[in-house]
């Protein structure tokens, strides 16, 4: 049955052949149509064909679903205690991991994807649509694979992190090894992505050879490739991603001159994750430097239990505003066109004739409103 989308007060395209002509191809007074989970027709509401159902915006604002490429919600455990230390100083470098490893591998089965379907809820209610998921709160072949393949059914986007730290008491060289042979071989079939904690300021991730053994062996078995990369200082995790093809290389917090050059070159998206910076007390990236290079920029949340417990991309792209010299309409875009690009995607992270119905609905006349009013639940899934 087709569904007609009308009283849309702003549309949010991101077809720049639309409306305004700016990179969000803003259309006032639009409807849409769906059908089928695929949008069929974009256009002035006057203009409008039959449909069999339809729905009255009353004048809100309709956006792409929000895209959100990074996330580790596959655990059991809780670190607040770790926070509040945070907040009283004490530095973060990795370390406290390995808690949320111990929880997650003594969680059931049912305990974790029930907090896995619960935090999907959580941030579609806060209008985000697409969301990839990781692995590494296992850090053992099983556990991994385990973790990988309780996401079967709940996202098309689901990342091996076998490489995110070396768990506690292991020998670093033989983790690796298990790494890129027999985990591997077990998770891969159940994942889409392999991605690695590139961070030699930290003990408790890899350097750039460790990070390039897990990523060429990711390739090898036919994984597409992220990067967690210089998120704690400088270091290789940038320069690789590019030279690998990586889709994505996130953090990006610490740049030399190299990195921004390698990724005005290169095809890898940067994507920000400033809840990260938010609750760690740290730097915000500089996403200003990045987008006047020419970059492509994603925001994702890094929903994880230690350094970034938020589901919500309205407060990550005020933050953006706010923090990293983004304006609305860019930090938007990176938070839905952005996004679906750090995932290869063209499908998703815009609203376009034959692109998936993910719409997001602002209980507000402009999409200015969610840097504007931070914090207020503007924002939902559209379900039709």
């Amino acid at each position: 049955m087709a569904t007609l989308i009308t009283g849309i007060g702003e549309l949010v395209t991101n077809d720049p052949t639309v409306g305004d002509g700016s990179p969000l191809g803003v259309l006032p007074g639009a409807a849409v149509v769906i059908d089928d989970a695929r949008v069929i027709w974009i256009g002035p509401a006057g203009d409008a064909p039959a449909a069999d159902d339809a729905v009255d915006l009353a004048g809100r604002t309709l956006v792409p679903g929000f895209v959100d490429p990074h996330n580790h919600l596959v655990f059991a455990g809780d670190r607040s205690a770790e926070f509040a230390a945070r907040m009283s100083g004490e530095p973060y470098d990795g370390g406290g991991i390995a808690a949320t490893v111990r929880a997650t591998r003594a969680a059931t089965d049912a305990e974790l994807r029930a907090h896995v379907e619960r935090r999907i809820a959580e941030a579609r209610g806060q209008g985000t649509t697409t969301l990839e998921i990781k692995s590494g709160y296992g850090l053992s072949t099983d556990d991994e694979q385990r973790a990988l393949r309780l996401l079967d059914g709940l996202t098309d986007e689901r990342t091996f992190l076998g490489g995110h730290v070396v768990p506690p008491g292991a020998d670093r060289d033989e983790y690796v090894r298990l790494v890129c042979g027999p985990m591997l071989d077990a998770c891969a079939p159940h994942a889409d992505w392999i991605d690695v904690f590139c961070e030699p300021a930290s003990a408790h991730a890899f350097d750039g050879d460790e990070s390039r053994a897990m990523l060429e062996a990711g390739a090898r078995h036919g994984l597409g490739l992220r990067v967690h990369g210089n998120q704690l200082s400088t270091g290789p995790g940038v320069r690789l991603a590019v030279e690998l093809d990586a889709a994505s290389v996130d953090h990006c917090t610490h740049l030399e001159p190299a990195d921004v050059d390698a990724l005005a070159g290169g095809g890898t998206v940067a994507t920000l994750l400033p809840g990260a910076e938010f609750s760690t007390r740290s730097p915000y990236p500089d996403a200003r430097r990045l987008l006047d290079a020419g970059i492509t920029v994603a925001l994702a949340t890094d929903c994880n239990p230690g350094t970034s417990f938020t589901s919500s991309m309205p407060f990550v792209i005020a933050l953006a505003v706010r923090e990293m010299g983004m304006t609305p309409a860019e930090a938007l875009w990176a938070a839905t066109e952005g996004g679906a690009r750090s995932l290869r995607r063209d499908d998703v992270g815009r609203i376009a004739v034959g692109a998936a119905a993910d719409l997001t609905v602002l209980d507000a006349p402009s999409y200015v409103h969610l840097a504007y009013r931070p914090g207020v639940p503007i924002a939902r899934a559209l379900d039709v």
